[in-house]
């Protein structure tokens, strides 16, 4: 009977109706628009080439050494924005559509990664924050559906309540990672400026694929917070009953 409850399938098919659904309806239309808005941006600013010439490598390898930097590489990954530092290896690794391009998409996104390698440089709280809750997020995020299930499936709420709870991690995860590349761009933005790497009209380009790609992290992080809402209301839903 638990498991029909949590679901709202005790009586007359409930769970067709259950308006908790407007959460994740939300959610998703979110991270669909986020994602729309990086693309697009992306692309159009992508056709757009940088006066100094400079690829996403290039950028990248002159602002670690404007940063004095010189025990970070950089090195090609396949994939589109899947660009990424990796703070175990130190590494920058710049995808296709970024690493050989030269247009102001590419350095603004190259730029970025650096701003991440500048936080690790710089022992950044919140990168340090994120960097100790990769482990328990990535648990969470993977197990916790499991475990919730399990609760239902067993009549169990303690382990429903478990559940939530290593949800929580991961989407504290996605809270903090805000801060950290909101922080990043800043960074990237001013030391484009700092190097001449970008005229004026340019870094305002890379401002705006910058500012769309921030807007993804604030989508999937509304889209977590509004699933842990709809949790909490279901569980507390079950629980009154």
């Amino acid at each position: 009977m638990y498991l029909m409850r949590f679901y709202g399938l005790g009586r007359g098919m409930y769970w067709m109706w259950d308006p908790t659904y407007i959460l994740i309806v939300i959610g998703v239309v979110l991270s669909m628009a986020a994602s729309a808005m990086v693309h697009s941006s992306f692309s159009k600013y992508n056709r757009v080439r940088s006066s100094s010439g400079l690829t996403g490598a290039e950028t990248a390898r002159r602002i670690l050494a404007y940063a004095g930097i010189t025990d970070v590489s950089v090195s090609h990954v396949s994939g589109n924005l899947t660009d990424h530092y990796n703070p175990k290896t130190k590494d920058v690794g710049l995808s296709d559509s970024v690493y050989g391009s030269n247009s102001v998409a590419a350095i603004a996104v190259a730029a970025h990664e650096c701003g991440h390698v500048i936080q690790h440089a710089n022992s950044y709280v919140p990168l340090s924050i994120r960097s100790a809750l990769v482990p328990v997020a990535n648990f969470g995020s993977g197990a916790s559906w499991f475990i919730i299930l399990a609760g239902i499936f067993f009549s169990m709420p303690p382990l429903v309540t478990i559940g939530i709870v290593l949800f929580s991690a991961a989407v504290l995860f996605q809270v903090v990672t805000l801060p950290v590349e909101i922080n990043a761009s800043r960074r990237a933005l001013a030391i484009l400026e700092e190097c001449g790497i970008l005229g004026s009209t340019e870094k305002r380009g890379a401002k705006r694929v910058l500012r769309a790609a921030a807007l993804t992290y604030v989508a999937s992080a509304a889209a977590a917070i509004l699933q842990l809402l709809r949790l909490l209301i279901l569980f507390g839903r079950n629980s009154r009953d």
